[in-house]
């Protein structure tokens, strides 16, 4: 494909994910009773929708358009962003869903390609991500309440992260033994998707046992800059799946309250955002064609997560409130500052390009 055709495709799906993000952190707040401006009333209640089938359903599957590289690829994360448009807007709620249900059949058919064409259990775990991904929207647009069925948007999540540390993890020859439990841990998640939240949660701290023990951030701690940096917030995210685990498994019928909150967002927030933040040195580049090159001050952000989501849930479990709001407007500054480092680090090249000159 020509790149600048590419990039005319991925900047405004990018931007309407960031958009997605925006507001959803808004309606999190909205919903501690922060006073946040919202354009519109009912954006407290789509606040997991747009954070995980808007702009983690567009980020990721944009990430797999690039990778395929075919022009029709772009309808699935083109589809999830014009449902986030539909939801931001009220044109349509109804509409908005069954958008991002046509998106996650997209990705589940970008991600069956790539098994087609490297059959692996790395490239199926990515096939059931999306197809997790899938089912949870299919039930968002049949109105279910969300409690009932979010655990097949963080399966979609947890499956896709997996899948693709698995594939990296090849680098360090991971024994049959070593597949064979990872496999197993998938299945229990499996199993409990259709039976209970504590097998969910049992899978959940042996995935996290298993990407702490296998992963090759474990042997890249030692490293130094950019490689460094990638292992601690990648190890810090399992440490928190590995909380979010036990929470699930304590708590994970809860479907409200503290409990919930805190079971829910050591996982969505502790995890996924650590990956993010990881991650986006790497994903930028990739999608944006403009290269992030690595700050010390990126430590900033990923300590803030961590002091944030620390703060946040010792308010969900000692009952007082105003650490669980102070703690979720942290993590919305952390966000904040981590697009604001990264942002930083992308102008600093344009700003030396300039300098050097044609």
């Amino acid at each position: 494909m020509i790149p600048g055709v590419a990039i005319r495709y991925r900047l405004p799906q990018l931007a309407v994910s960031f958009i997605a993000l925006l507001f959803g952190v808004l309606a999190g707040l909205a919903r501690m009773d922060w006073q946040t401006m919202v354009l519109n009333p009912n954006l407290p209640s789509i606040h997991g929708p747009l954070m995980v089938a808007g702009f983690l359903g567009t980020l990721i599957s944009l990430e797999r358009a690039v990778a395929m590289d075919r022009l029709w690829a772009y309808s699935a994360p083109g589809l999830t962003a014009l449902g986030i448009i539909f939801l931001l807007t009220g044109i349509s709620y109804a509409g908005g869903s069954l958008l991002f249900i046509g998106g996650s059949l997209g990705l589940v058919l970008i991600l069956g390609i790539f098994f087609y064409r490297q059959p692996a259990v790395y490239s199926a775990t990515l096939v059931l991500g999306a197809l997790s991904l899938f089912i949870g929207n299919f039930f968002f647009y049949y109105t279910y309440f969300i409690y009932t069925f979010v655990f097949w948007w963080i399966a979609f999540l947890i499956f896709t992260i997996a899948g693709e540390r698995l594939e990296l993890s090849r680098m360090v020859k991971i024994s049959r033994i070593a597949h064979i439990a990872f496999i197993i841990a998938l299945l229990i998640f499996i199993a409990g998707l259709f039976s209970t939240a504590r097998l969910i949660g049992i899978a959940m701290v042996a995935i996290s046992l298993w990407l702490l023990q296998y992963d090759v951030a474990s042997r890249t701690l030692r490293h130094t800059g950019l490689p460094r940096f990638i292992a601690v917030c990648l190890v810090s995210g399992y440490v928190w799946l590995s909380i979010g685990g036990i929470l699930i498994f304590l708590y994970g019928n809860a479907g409200a309250g503290p409990y919930y909150d805190a079971s829910l967002h050591s996982i969505l927030l502790g995890f996924v955002f650590a990956m993010i933040f990881g991650h986006a040195p790497i994903i930028f580049p990739a999608v944006i064609g403009i290269p992030v090159p690595f700050h010390r001050r990126f430590y900033i952000h990923l300590i803030l997560l961590q002091l944030s989501l620390l703060l946040r849930l010792i308010g969900d479990f000692s009952g007082v409130v105003s650490a669980v709001q102070w703690g979720g407007l942290l993590n919305a500054i952390t966000l904040l500052i981590f697009f604001g480092n990264t942002a930083s680090a992308v102008i600093s090249v344009k700003v030396k390009e300039i300098k050097r000159g044609p």
